[in-house]
Parts: structure tokens; C-alpha cells; sequence
């Protein structure tokens, strides 16, 4: 089968600033597909060319065999989007907005239905302004698929929310692809996308640096493990290099505060704790961990997770 969305060479500029150079990416029926990376990488860009809110510069974009500028009008009825920042009036209810937008589809979704799927139906008569933000972005999703859309597009779609409603959100989220929507989902969360999306395009700088599934970018980074402890007595650094750095399983040994950070290969935990155990050393609070997707962010990218928000 055709993808479901098809990006080609897409590039587009403004003025002399280049925000998407040479981008390609498909996504498949039925699946999450991330575009992760920082702020500033290109990312809204990206989709707004997907969406047809505007005309790329050069390549070429498929979404459900159509072409998002010529035939937008008949691709606004099959997609549902919800933008990186909206906004109602403050005082139109929830209900009366979603019956509003339901008359701009030729199939819509029983608007009804959306706000028990959602858990808004006992804010049907509550203004706009008096929603919280977890509310608003539960309404804002609402309104994407009123119009009952094959393909979902959301950006930045947690931004601003607190823990408890950014993971409320990734739940109805995982509802609203096992009813067989394709979702494209723009981010720059790592837990985000490593919580939803089935496969990822790392962009930055307006370019592609790598498609795969969240564990495979993880495993890209090749960071093998890290193990961090706490000695159980004073171990200065001549000795900490002595014991840990020439092991042939280890890469690298580091102090943080009164941790210490080994990083190695798959074997590096066995060697480090036989090490520490020849010489009477206790390892506390030891701690394993294997390549995160933040770690290919940041070896991909040459970016630290923090710089990206």
C-alpha cells in the first residue's frame, strides 16, 4: 500500500533563512509517526507544508494520494488538525464549538460522542475561558476530529501542560490510533515520543538526521551502558582511573558530586563490580542504564535535551 503521507526533497525558505532543507519522510496507515527535535529545527514548518497552510518552495507532498495545495479542500474533509496554538472565544461552550465545527464536514463524528470519549461531557455548557489547560487541549483534539479524520495531525500537543495531564493526554491519544486513525505528532518531548510513537524522523536544522523506531535511534547512539554508585569510602581519582579506566569493557569514567558515572559496553557492569569487589569496594545506589533516545538526540544532534526546549 501507498503511504498514507509521502514528503519528497520538501524545502522551504524565508527570505534568506532556510527552515526545511531537502526533508523526506513517509508515514504508514495506522501509526504514530513523530517528528522530534528542537525548537527552531523546522518541525512546524514541516507539517504546516503537510497540512497546506503553505506552499513549500520545492519537492513534493502526498497525503492520502492528494496534494495539500491544489487539493485542499477536498483533503481539509479527511484531516483533522490540531495546531501548536488555538484559541476559542472566551465565552462559546464547549458543545456550541463542537457543533460549530461539525458543520464545516461533509461526515462529521457525532459531536456527542466526542465529549464522553474525550471526558468533557460535563463541560458541554462551560465557556471557553473557564476551561483548565488540560481541558482546552482535550477540546482541541475534540475539534480535530470532529470532522471523523483518517489522518490526526498534532503539534506540540502537550507544551504548557502539567505531568498528570500530559500523560492523561498521551492515554487518549493511544485511544484515538487503535480506532484506526494515522496520527503524525510533532514534538520536542523525548518520554513523549518514546511513550507514543511507533517511528520517529530526527530533524535539525531543517533537515533529516535520521528515521527509525525509538529503540533504534537509542540503540544509534551507542552509549552501551551507564552505571552509576556511590563508593562506600573515600576513592580518589588516581585510584578511581586506575581501577575502572583501563578496564577494556569501559569507555569513559566520570565524577558527578559524590556519584561516580562508568560508561561501557554491554560486559562493562560485570567488569566494573568485580573491580570494585578485588579492592573491598562497595557500590551503592547503583544504578544501570542503557541507551535512552536522549542519547541519540544528543549524539545525532550534538544538542542537550535541555537545549531543545
Amino acid at each position: 500500500m501507498a503511504p498514507i503521507i509521502e514528503v519528497r526533497n520538501l524545502h522551504k525558505q524565508y527570505g534568506g533563512t532556510i527552515a526545511v532543507d531537502d526533508v523526506s519522510l513517509s508515514v504508514e496507515a495506522g501509526e504514530i509517526f513523530g517528528i522530534l527535535g528542537p525548537n527552531g529545527a523546522g518541525k512546524t514548518t514541516t507539517v504546516e507544508c503537510i497540512e497546506g497552510l503553505r506552499a513549500a518552495d520545492g519537492g513534493s507532498i502526498r497525503v492520502l494520494g492528494l496534494d495539500p495545495r491544489r487539493e485542499r479542500a477536498e483533503l481539509t474533509q479527511r484531516l483533522g488538525v490540531q495546531l501548536q496554538e488555538s484559541q476559542l472565544p472566551d465565552r462559546m461552550r464547549v458543545g456550541e464549538a463542537l457543533e460549530l465545527f461539525s458543520t464545516f464536514y461533509r461526515r462529521p463524528a457525532g459531536w456527542r460522542a466526542l465529549l464522553e470519549t474525550l471526558g468533557l461531557a460535563d463541560k458541554a455548557k462551560t465557556g471557553y475561558a473557564k476551561l483548565s489547560g488540560g481541558q482546552k487541549q482535550r477540546l482541541s483534539i475534540a475539534l480535530a476530529m470532529v470532522g471523523d479524520p483518517e489522518v490526526l495531525v498534532l503539534d506540540e500537543l502537550t507544551t504548557g501542560l502539567d505531568p498528570q495531564a500530559r500523560r492523561d493526554t498521551w492515554g487518549l491519544i493511544e485511544q484515538v490510533r487503535a480506532r484506526g486513525v494515522t496520527i503524525l505528532l510533532v514534538t520536542h518531548f523525548m518520554e513523549e515520543a518514546e511513550r507514543l510513537c511507533d517511528r520517529l524522523a530526527l530533524i535539525d536544522k531543517g533537515r533529516v538526521v535520521a528515521v527509525d523506531t525509538p529503540a533504534g535511534l537509542a540503540t544509534r547512539a551507542q552509549a552501551g551502558q551507564r552505571i552509576r554508585f556511590r563508593p562506600d569510602g573515600p576513592l580518589d581519582d588516581a585510584l578511581l582511573a586506575g581501577l575502572l579506566a583501563g578496564l577494556p569493557d569501559v569507555t569513559s569514567v566520570v565524577r558527578q558530586g559524590d556519584q561516580v558515572v562508568v560508561t561501557g559496553n554491554d560486559n562493562a557492569l560485570s567488569a566494573v563490580t568485580s573491580a570494585l569487589a578485588r579492592h573491598r569496594i562497595v557500590a551503592r545506589q547503583l544504578r544501570v542504564e542503557q541507551a535512552s533516545l536522549e542519547d541519540a538526540f544528543v549524539s545525532l544532534t550534538n544538542r542537550t535535551d535541555k537545549d531543545s526546549q
